[in-house]
């Protein structure tokens, strides 16, 4: 599946630091809990976020060969004061920063340590991408905000979990996402707005040698329809099966088998 440029995810990681910056700065109460993601308040997601992008800075700066620690990371889990909204968006600005000029500069195919077998920094221009896009999401719900992703963004993003399942089945025999075996069974994600240039569809197989996928519009045993935004966060666990933004048709215990399998994030 053609990716997006790295150029195209280093605009994007921008603009997801932008937006959230964004929410920071709306006067959202920071001590709100975020309800897709258990115990963490808002404060603590965008502490998270911007640490892991702060580590991804080191690891392609330095080009990294291992993995770095967290405690080798200045600032990882933000600024001292608490609270304080003003403190926490000029760290996430400086974060935002930080990692543009380091991906930038290395462009894509520098080597550089990553997880998922793909050592590269482009690797990480994407991941970071989408790790925004998605608590990018869990913010604004925490802050009761309007949230959108553009569609290419989003549809990449589907992609890469996907890829990410195939690589955690293939590389983590323990791991829940080996549940997912098994023969004659299909998803067919469905998005209602798509478009010629971008294709929003999938066929996700579950066979006996593992998940397989392609972007295509065929019959399943389930099917999950919605605009792209809300099959994205539908997909992520982000927007629940019952909602009226969204349309199962088939064995629905097929895709809350999924869901329930593909936790790991």
């Amino acid at each position: 599946m053609t990716r997006l440029a790295h150029d195209r995810y280093c605009d994007e990681i921008a603009d997801q630091v932008g937006r959230l910056r964004a929410v920071v700065a709306s006067g959202a109460d920071l001590s709100a809990m975020v309800p897709t993601c258990p115990d963490w308040s808002l404060e603590y997601l965008v502490r998270h976020m911007g640490g892991a992008l702060r580590w991804v800075e080191l690891l392609v700066r330095t080009r990294a060969q291992e993995e770095i620690p967290e405690d080798k990371v200045e600032l990882a889990h933000g600024p001292e004061a608490k609270g304080d909204p003003a403190a926490l968006d000029a760290w996430l600005a400086e974060t935002g920063e930080m990692v543009l000029a380091a991906l930038r500069e290395a462009g894509p195919d520098t080597k550089v340590w990553a997880w998922a077998g793909i050592h590269t920094s482009g690797f990480w221009a994407r991941r970071m991408t989408h790790e925004l896009t998605v608590h990018r999401a869990d913010a604004t719900l925490a802050a009761g905000l309007p949230y959108d992703v553009a569609p290419e963004v989003a549809a990449d993003a589907i992609d890469e979990w996907l890829e990410i399942i195939e690589f955690v089945q293939r590389t983590m025999p323990h791991d829940a996402a080996t549940e997912l075996r098994g023969p004659g069974r299909s998803i067919h994600l469905h998005a209602t707005d798509t478009t010629p240039e971008v294709n929003a569809e999938w066929v996700i197989e579950l066979g006996e040698e593992g998940v397989t996928w392609r972007r295509g519009h065929e019959k399943a045993t389930v099917a999950l329809r919605g605009r792209l935004t809300d099959v994205l966060l539908a997909f992520y666990r982000r927007l629940p099966l019952d909602s009226p933004r969204l349309e199962v048709l088939g064995e629905r215990e097929l895709l809350e088998f999924w869901l329930e399998r593909a936790t790991f994030d």
